[in-house]
């Protein structure tokens, strides 16, 4: 608006000056009259050659006479355009208030448009900023949470997996005891039973067994005494011999122990134990033949 002002004054102060410069414009200045004689070039040629002359005695020229001076006749006064109509110039005037008046209410109204632009924008920006603040807290209460959850969980899983390991201990440790009682009483049991008089008579026809396959050699001495050490394992006749070694003779004779091992081997499979006693996989048995 103070621009449009500023612009509408220059134009009339511009139309003002044009208007008082032409009409004060000076008259042209007066011009004064020249009188003088025209004299022919050719009688100045050989004037330097004549002699000279004595010099006659100067005639004064009568002084020329006083042309009549002309008369000034004062510039016709020019007619500059005709005086605005001052009607005409409030009209104008008026046109020009309402434009301006007009201009400054249409950016009085553009100002109000942007004001409320730039309003909504503000208000649309701090919604958008608090819903993302709303949504980071909630994401945030969200994450940890899941995290506490996650804290719970791993905590519940190591305390279960403790439980059961401490459990699988226990159990392994009453199936421990249990498989070594069991194992005690097993073995009392064999032992029991080894020494019972069915074992006794078991491992004295396994002996008669081997004495009858045995071969005696020539050099064996009467009442030679062998500790033979056999390993079988059940067969469908009996124990299958997988070894045999003789710990030990009362005579140092290496023949007689060929033949004792010779013998076990022969005697394979050797009878199998009676009901209730059990079987042995390892006969530690004495060799003594008559």
């Amino acid at each position: 608006m103070a621009l449009s002002v500023l612009v509408h004054g220059l134009i009339v102060a511009a139309a003002v000056l044009g208007w008082f410069t032409w009409k004060h414009e000076p008259p042209p200045p007066d011009t004064l009259a020249v009188q003088g004689t025209m004299v022919d070039p050719r009688e100045l040629k050989g004037i330097d050659k004549l002699p000279e002359a004595a010099p006659e005695p100067a005639v004064e020229a009568p002084p020329p006479e006083p042309e009549p001076e002309p008369e000034v006749q004062p510039p016709p006064e020019e007619q500059g355009p005709p005086a605005p109509d001052p009607a005409e110039l409030q009209r104008k005037e008026e046109e020009r208030l309402a434009a301006e008046k007009a201009e400054q209410q249409k950016q009085e109204q553009i100002e109000r448009e942007r004001q409320q632009q730039e309003q909504q924008r503000l208000d649309a920006q701090k919604e958008a900023e608090k819903q993302a603040a709303a949504k980071a807290a909630a994401e945030k209460v969200a994450a940890e949470k899941a995290a506490a959850d996650k804290r719970a969980l791993e905590k519940k899983k190591a305390d279960d997996a403790a439980a059961a390991k401490k459990a699988a201990e226990e159990k392994a440790r009453l199936a421990s005891q249990e498989e070594l009682r069991r194992s005690l009483e097993a073995e009392e049991r064999g032992n029991a039973a080894r020494n019972s008089p069915e074992a006794n008579r078991w491992h004295a026809s396994i002996v008669a067994k081997i004495e009858r396959a045995w071969i005696k050699p020539p050099s064996a001495i009467p009442g030679v005494t062998c500790i033979v050490r056999v390993n079988q394992v059940p067969g469908s006749q009996g124990g299958e011999v997988t070894a045999v070694n003789v710990a030990s003779c009362s005579a140092n004779d290496a023949a007689l122990r060929d033949s004792v091992e010779a013998a076990v081997l022969r005697a394979s499979p050797l009878p199998a134990p009676p009901p209730g006693v059990p079987f042995e996989r390892n006969l530690e048995l004495t060799f003594a033949p008559q």
